[in-house]
């Protein structure tokens, strides 16, 4: 079993920037990779970014490069998402999630965390 734990959401205003991190623990192997979801209320939950932790390959949801950013600590056990140029439409719940094997924009991952709220305000 692998346990995830997200951190670092918040209230920001438009423009802001912000770091959020997803600790795993538990039966964790280096050959996870990690993703990131959001889900903003009366929308689907849909795919932002991954990364693979062995090989460090990350991919990323169209709408979202150029300003989000996917990093891991394989030391810490943790995977980050940087937002910068925070928008009002990226208000939504961010999970991160874990899979074996490569990193997937589909959400066929195995374990999941419950989340962090990320409020942008106009």
């Amino acid at each position: 079993q692998v346990q995830l734990v997200e951190s670092g959401g918040g209230l920001v205003q438009a423009g802001d920037s912000l770091r959020l991190s997803c600790a795993a623990s538990g039966r964790t192997f280096s050959s996870y990779s990690m993703g990131w979801f959001r889900q903003a209320p009366w929308k689907e939950r849909e795919f932002v970014a991954a990364i693979s932790r062995r090989t460090l390959t990350t991919i990323y949801a169209d709408s979202v490069k150029g300003r989000f950013t996917i990093s891991t600590d394989n030391a810490k056990n943790t995977v980050y998402l940087q937002i910068n140029s925070l928008k009002p439409e990226d208000t939504a719940v961010y999970h991160c999630a874990a899979r074996i094997g490569r990193p997937e924009s589909q959400d066929e991952y195995d374990y999941w965390g419950q989340g962090t709220q990320v409020t942008v305000s106009s």
